[in-house]
């Protein structure tokens, strides 16, 4: 079976300041911009940043979209950080080495440092600039397997 391509999930997060969080995200992580929302108070309604670039043969193929805006009152955002510290987003990438060296000199919080897994991925973990946990690597699901 050949996973539809689009995605079905997309993650939604609440800024502070979604503005400096979509230069972060695109700038250091290396989302795109896709869709941007501007709120009638000068902040950020709505915005879809894209990663990946769809199915590629280099073995790390599709992407992905994470949906955010700024926070309100009642958001996720507002809430203490241990609120999200209960899980974060993984995300895919082909050149880990390289985000990673970028990660390090934006100087994102590396929860985890890079590492080779059991599972045959390599992996890292970092805190964005409000705080959200963002875990990258390069092992990809296999929407084939059976389980």
């Amino acid at each position: 079976m050949r996973p539809n391509m689009y995605p079905t999930i997309y993650p939604y997060l609440r800024y502070r300041d979604a503005k400096a969080a979509i230069a972060f995200l695109c700038d250091v992580f290396g989302f795109r911009r896709v869709m941007i929302a501007p709120g009638s108070n000068g902040g950020i309604a709505h915005a879809e940043l894209a990663f990946g670039n769809g199915m590629g043969d280099n073995g790390i193929g599709g992407w992905g979209m994470v949906m955010l805006g700024d926070g309100d009152g009642g958001s996720l955002a507002m809430q203490p950080r241990g609120a999200v510290d209960s899980g974060g987003i993984y995300v895919v990438s082909s050149d880990i080495d390289a985000l990673y060296a970028r990660v390090q000199q934006a100087g994102a919080s590396i929860v985890m440092a890079l590492h080779d897994t059991d599972y045959g991925s390599r992996d890292f973990t970092c805190r964005d600039l409000e705080g959200f946990l963002w875990s990258f690597g390069t092992y990809q699901p296999d929407f084939d397997a059976k389980g």
